[in-house]
């Protein structure tokens, strides 16, 4: 669908730019019908999940088949405004929760590394 637009699909897209994008600040009551009608204006959706819990309410994922659609949409519907509200559009970060992960690890490889070095003083003092 990006053709349509008189793009061309051959433009080296950002690193963060892919399929999935995160919709926050959407209208408690909308429906899936709704999201589809609006969303699936800028190419085929292969899914789309709305929350459904308190912490979770007003936001949802929109699933592209084609990452120049997930494009087109965000720049398009960023601050789109829905039933007096302002859509706030994110490129999804899957490797976000594994960069937290991975910090964890590495403050307890040098946690153990400060232990090991403390004890390796304490030896040498009484020798």
């Amino acid at each position: 669908m990006s053709l349509a637009f008189g793009k061309t699909r051959t433009a080296q897209l950002p690193p963060n730019v892919n399929r999935i994008l995160l919709v926050k600040n959407l209208p408690f009551k909308i429906t899936p019908d709704e999201m589809y009608d609006l969303f699936g204006k800028y190419g085929a959706i292969r899914q789309i999940r709305i929350g459904n819990t308190q912490k979770t309410r007003g936001s949802a994922f929109v699933v592209y088949e084609d990452i120049y659609d997930a494009k087109e949409a965000c720049e398009h519907l960023q601050g789109f405004n829905v039933t007096g509200r302002y859509l706030v559009l994110l490129y999804y970060q899957t490797n976000y929760r594994s960069k937290k992960t991975d910090l964890g690890k590495e403050e307890e490889r040098v946690e153990q590394q400060y232990k090991n070095m403390s004890h390796e003083d304490d030896e040498d003092e009484l020798t």
